[in-house]
């Protein structure tokens, strides 16, 4: 079962590096992993898809809320949310396939960025099974190349501190203290 973890924490050198080294030293294998900013500048976010039952998932979890830099585990598998993925596909085109290849784009609400003489590059956003099911109907035409993301997510919904556990942690910008999830 795929499992999709969202952490955050410290933007800091060598935290990637602790958080995949846990989830190699338990022996999981990470089918997606996606990295970026947030709204504060010190904290970053990761977004993890492991291929795991429940209880694999409640390990990793405490594992990874044990790690210093590591300041909220959050398991949004079973949780109402949005997941969603980019994809950019360069895929061969000729005078004659191009409008096609155009109509499956758009088709699949995909953004073409770049044409060329006999090459096209497109962006596709959304959930996983609408890129796969684009790049499965690209392939006929020849994928020349492809660039994805992974899995972000997201809860829906507004959360107040009183509904998620937190704990302190001082911000990097000097701010007194700023509550996580757990």
């Amino acid at each position: 079962m795929l499992t999709t973890l969202v952490l955050q924490v410290e933007n800091k050198p060598g935290v990637l590096n602790r958080v995949v080294s846990l989830f190699r030293q338990r022996g999981f294998d990470i089918e997606s992993l996606s990295v970026g900013d947030t709204e504060k500048a010190c904290v970053s976010r990761m977004t993890i898809v492991v291929d795991t039952d429940e209880d694999g998932a409640l390990r990793l979890g405490a594992n990874l809320h044990k790690l210093v830099n590591v300041l909220c585990v959050e398991n949004v598998t079973g949780m109402p949310s949005v997941f969603r993925d980019l994809a950019m596909i360069k895929v061969a085109t000729t005078p004659e396939t191009r409008a096609e290849v155009m109509q499956l784009a758009h088709v699949f609400r995909a953004t073409i960025l770049d044409v060329d003489g006999d090459s096209m590059v497109m962006e596709a956003t959304g959930a996983e099974d609408k890129i796969n099911g684009l790049i499965e109907v690209l392939c006929g035409y020849g994928i020349l190349e492809i660039a994805r993301t992974g899995r972000v997510a997201m809860t829906r919904g507004a959360r107040t501190e009183a509904q998620i556990p937190a704990r302190s942690h001082p911000d990097a910008a000097g701010d007194e203290n700023v509550s996580y999830s757990v």
